[in-house]
């Protein structure tokens, strides 16, 4: 999923989450901030369970002022969401989960041990960290689950702006990187 982190060690087992802190995490897999309690939580949660390798998830860093995404990847991990899609426990100002399914949220919860150390800004303490747990367990069992959502198609009975026109009726729909002729919306190869 998209978001503003850093790929390092692709073989290591630890991931780190900065929360509203720009902090380094050398060794680590994947490090970065999340600075909301909902779509934050919700990349944080997608790319780990995409990655089969991350079995630990470092909480550190400063938590960003009301929104405590922090505490909500804690809670997230510990008790779930109710059946509104509100993480039980949270208390961030909207902790609700609307793009990950139940199954992504138990997924998570198995394969990811967190180390709760919110407020933790030092680099090197950081770094200690991940050094003990870059190679401390085994991949998880299971293949990476991916949790993207993909635009549904549009119809493709004329070319909207944006989209690409070849002639004979074949255009390029660009919301889904297919090429298709007018009327069907299916793809020719």
């Amino acid at each position: 999923m998209r978001g503003e982190y850093s790929l390092g060690d692709p073989g290591s087992r630890i991931a780190v989450v900065t929360l509203a802190s720009s902090l380094r995490a050398p060794g680590a897999a994947i490090w970065g901030p999340c600075k909301t309690e909902n779509l934050g939580v919700e990349k944080v949660v997608g790319n780990l369970i995409s990655n089969s390798e991350i079995r630990f998830l470092l909480v550190c860093g400063e938590e960003s002022k009301g929104h405590l995404p922090g505490d909500s990847i804690v809670a997230l991990h510990r008790n779930g969401i109710d059946k509104d899609g509100r993480i039980v426990g949270s208390r961030g100002a909207i902790p609700f989960i609307e793009n990950l399914s139940p199954e992504a949220i138990d997924r998570f919860q198995r394969q990811v041990e967190v180390i709760d150390r919110i407020g933790l800004v030092d680099e090197d303490e950081i770094e200690r960290i991940v050094r003990e747990h870059r190679s401390l367990s085994e991949p998880f069992p299971e293949p990476p689950m991916e949790v993207v959502k993909r635009r549904a198609r549009r119809a493709m009975d004329e070319a909207s702006s944006g989209d690409a026109v070849f002639g004979n009726g074949v255009y390029l729909d660009a919301s889904a990187w297919l090429v298709a002729e007018a009327g069907d919306g299916a793809p020719r190869t």
